[in-house]
């Protein structure tokens, strides 16, 4: 995705910076018909304004404030009555509308998940319906949901193909922890794949290396829900199917180093990294080597 500054974010929603911000960038991302808005600002005095995508369901996560304390509320001039806590975060369904405020802080940096609650439902093959989707709440915290916006919110941007099915398991985990009742949040925990399944899988994943991917495609081949699918791909193999996909795609790029004497472009290329140097540092995080030095010790 493209990275945009605040004044072409103003003329795509008609608005203006807020008074006393100094600068604002945010950057976007989509997977499962969940959109992601990382936005930072940097701002001086205090700050209040209407927050965005009050006509969707969603969730926002303030993933750093710094100098001062930020809050939503129901209303400008209505201080939050609940406790600030650290990883702080909010959801507000769809027609809620909330405003930001801060009194201090020098730099905030959000996330902002948009659900499409039919679109994900059919997706994630859940019920989401009732409290969980109608009843707002304000400042709560929940350290694995950070973790996993946090997460997300990294992988906006990445153009390597194993960053679809990376994303599409953190938008599975945070719907199944924030929408899905307790006793379906855990479908499939311990129990891998039939042989067959597990079998096809991996032989549409060979196929389309190093394809981008999608996991609600991967769990439809095999007539599964893409958080069952999840749980059991990673039970029959020990690795998520990103991590599974990237561990082929290497593997496939030790083959060519070790067969072929073509360049490391060519090798990035061939297996979908951006460049020879992203390649090589993914390389060197999961073999302990260089691509070059790989190849010299095992041809020489």
């Amino acid at each position: 995705m493209d990275f945009f500054e605040w004044k072409a974010i103003a003329m795509h929603q008609n608005a203006s910076p807020p008074e006393n911000v100094l600068s604002v960038s945010a950057i976007q991302g989509c997977w499962n018909d969940v959109r992601i808005d990382v936005t930072s600002f940097q701002c001086v005095g205090q700050v209040s304004h209407k927050l965005h995508h009050s006509e969707e369901t969603r969730l926002s996560v303030v993933l750093e404030e710094i100098g001062g304390r930020c809050e939503p509320r129901l209303r400008p001039d209505l201080p939050n009555p609940i406790d600030h806590a650290p990883r702080h975060m909010h959801f507000a369904p769809a027609g809620l509308e909330l405003w930001g405020y801060t009194a201090d802080a020098r730099f905030v940096k959000d996330a902002t998940l948009s659900f499409d609650l039919k679109a994900l439902a059919e997706q994630m093959a859940m019920d989401i319906s009732g409290d969980p989707v109608t009843a707002p709440r304000q400042r709560f915290s929940d350290d694995r949901l950070w973790t996993l916006v946090r997460l997300l919110s990294e992988a906006v941007g990445d153009p390597d193909p194993s960053a679809q099915l990376y994303g599409d398991g953190l938008v599975a985990a945070i719907a199944a922890r924030l929408f899905a009742p307790p006793t379906t949040a855990r479908v499939g925990d311990g129990k891998g794949l039939a042989p067959w399944r597990l079998r096809r899988v991996m032989d549409y994943l060979d196929a389309h290396l190093p394809e981008r991917v999608d996991l609600a495609h991967l769990s439809e081949l095999i007539g599964l829900s893409p958080s069952h699918f999840s749980h059991a791909f990673k039970a029959s193999t020990g690795m998520a199917p990103y991590q599974w996909q990237l561990d082929a795609r290497i593997r496939r790029a030790q083959a060519q180093l070790m067969d072929t004497d073509a360049s490391l472009d060519q090798v990035a290329e061939a297996t979908g990294f951006a460049d020879a140097v992203h390649f090589g540092r993914t390389f060197r995080k999961l073999t302990g080597a260089a691509p070059a030095a790989w190849r010299r010790e095992r041809k020489g």
